[in-house]
């Protein structure tokens, strides 16, 4: 054998060497634009993900010829992005809105009554008929309903009807006496509504809600995980992989222990606790905890209710009610409560709407986070600031959890609430983004629609489904798309503590993405809302496909 062929011969036993000893790995995803969001927003044509993890971004060629993969997935110039995030949402209050009778865009108290009766017809045997989703201000009149037309239709079946914010309840003769709620009277941080002659009139606003809620049946927990499931496909085919579940009872979270430790649900859940006295003694007595998948390391407080509703705290009075709503719990309450928690590992969020509860629930956690701390406290929704308490954000080292669609759903009435002056500190995003630095964004589902593309869209073009208002609400409030994309990933991830582990697709990282059908980067704005999800993926295991591809 010469020396030519000696080569020949080494170098082809060379190749099958190398071919034999790639490394092994679980998959490779390639003929792809990835947008990474690491900290200069890199993007790349594939990645190799081994254990759930990602082991290595670059060139696809590159990663195909290194790595022995079990699956290969060719995206076929498709667009990848972190698995979305929502920052805040209600995973069972979604999961129970599917089984109840669905109110959202009722035009009338009259079209309530129909799907009401559509519904009693479709389900005998219910014993309680729970629904969701009304708003009085689509109605003529935007005046709140009163329980005696349906006295007329639902004598005997008690009903318990949330408004759209979650924030109201309207309920029949029935379900009071079911509560055996037969007079008002004082309730902190809410309010029993009466007619002229004295009587409960069927309104229960923020902590009085209860006083009715408490009396429905709860479902079992083999019962409970099937609705659970059910909502939890519905997120996943609209590239959701991570939620923020804000503001959970403890069988709540009892329950979230037991599923996700018989791997029953997917999406990770980064849970909140909801704040009582009872669950703030129980937890910080438990401590922390966190699996692979779910996470309680928070408490939530409620400062106020929803402006919709007139709950929401105003430093003044409404511009159209005499009243300036109203806190749910006092001052002194909630300054005790987050003495408390600071002297914990628990994170600290708290709801606030109005321009007041922002800024009691602004100085009493300042109170706490002097000397520069940044313990990552977040104000969810922050919806009105007053021009002075914004740079207060940055100076105590506040994350803002907002909800895009919140100004889109709001625009049509809000100034009519709170008036042209209020307005200017009203759904700031893109002035709250500028103070802090980072924005979390979320959808508060059931509350508006768990889409995260429909938040993306009303953050970066600040108008409807339908485009309205031309030119957007608020322009100077809007924020871009790569900061959208962030609010929506890597920001999220960090509001939960996690943008080590998720919240972008880098090496190390949980192999948590989603694959769409068009680049929301730079498709044209009235497109956004309609660009489908092919497939969501976590920790490198479809959880969802698009069946039509």
């Amino acid at each position: 054998m010469n020396l030519k062929t000696n080569l020949i011969f080494l170098s082809i036993i060379g190749f099958f060497l190398s071919c034999t000893t790639n490394k092994q790995i679980d998959l490779i995803v390639y003929n792809a634009k990835v947008y990474t969001v690491d900290s200069a927003f890199t993007t790349v044509e594939a990645f190799a993900i081994n254990n759930g993890v990602v082991v290595e971004l670059g060139d696809s060629q590159d990663l195909l010829n290194k790595y022995d993969a079990k699956e290969k997935i060719d995206v076929n110039g498709k667009f990848i992005y972190p698995g979305f995030y929502d920052a805040h949402a209600h995973f069972f209050m979604l999961a129970e809105a599917m089984d109840e009778v669905n109110l959202v865009g009722s035009k009338s108290f009259d079209e309530v009554l129909e799907r009401l009766k559509s519904y009693a017809a479709a389900n005998p045997d219910k014993k309680w008929i729970v629904g969701n989703g009304w708003d009085q201000n689509l109605w003529p009149e935007q005046k709140f309903p009163t329980k005696d037309s349906l006295d007329k239709y639902f004598p005997e079946t008690p009903l318990y009807l949330t408004r759209v914010d979650y924030h109201a309840a309207l309920v029949n003769s029935k379900a009071l006496s079911k509560a055996q709620l037969d007079s008002s009277y004082f309730v902190e941080g809410g309010v029993i509504s009466i007619n002229e002659q004295g009587i409960p009139d069927g309104i229960l606003i923020d902590n009085a809600m209860q006083l009715v809620k408490n009396h429905i049946p709860k479902e079992q927990n083999s019962a409970l995980l099937k609705i659970l499931r059910r909502a939890q496909d519905s997120l996943l085919a609209v590239g959701l992989t991570s939620i923020v579940d804000a503001g959970l009872t403890k069988d709540q979270i009892e329950s979230l222990k037991i599923f996700y430790n018989e791997d029953s649900l997917a999406i990770r859940d980064y849970a909140m606790v909801a704040a009582t006295n009872e669950s703030i003694k129980e937890y910080l007595r438990a401590g922390t905890f966190e699996s692979d998948r779910l996470t309680v390391r928070s408490f939530k407080l409620m400062a106020d209710g929803a402006l919709g509703s007139r709950g929401a705290c105003l430093l003044h009075p409404y511009h159209d009610a005499p009243t300036s709503g109203f806190l749910l719990q006092s001052p002194d309450e909630f300054d005790k409560i987050i003495k408390k928690l600071a002297n914990s590992n628990f994170q600290v969020n708290t709801h606030a709407i109005g321009d007041s509860a922002n800024r009691i629930i602004l100085d009493t956690y300042g109170k706490y986070l002097k000397d520069g701390k940044k313990r990552r406290w977040r104000i969810e929704h922050a919806q009105i600031i007053a021009p002075n308490d914004f740079d207060k954000f940055k100076e105590f080292q506040i994350i803002p959890s907002v909800q895009p669609t919140h100004a889109t759903s709001d625009m049509y009435w809000a100034e009519e609430r709170i008036g042209p002056e209020r307005m200017k500190g009203a759904y700031a995003y893109n002035k709250l983004l500028k103070e802090y630095g980072m924005l979390a964004l979320g959808s508060d589902f059931p509350v508006e629609h768990y889409n995260p593309l429909y938040g993306f869209h009303a953050a970066v073009a600040r108008v409807d489904k339908e485009g309205f208002p031309n030119g957007g609400f608020q322009m100077e409030n809007a924020i871009s798309r790569e900061h959208a994309l962030r609010g929506m990933t890597i920001w999220a991830a960090y509001s939960c503590f996690q943008e080590k582990k998720r919240g972008s697709i880098e090496k190390g990282k949980d192999a948590d993405f989603v694959i769409l059908d068009d680049d929301i980067m730079k498709a044209p704005n009235e497109k956004l809302r309609n660009i489908k999800t092919l497939r969501t993926v976590i920790a490198g295991k479809t959880e969802y496909l698009n069946s039509s591809n």
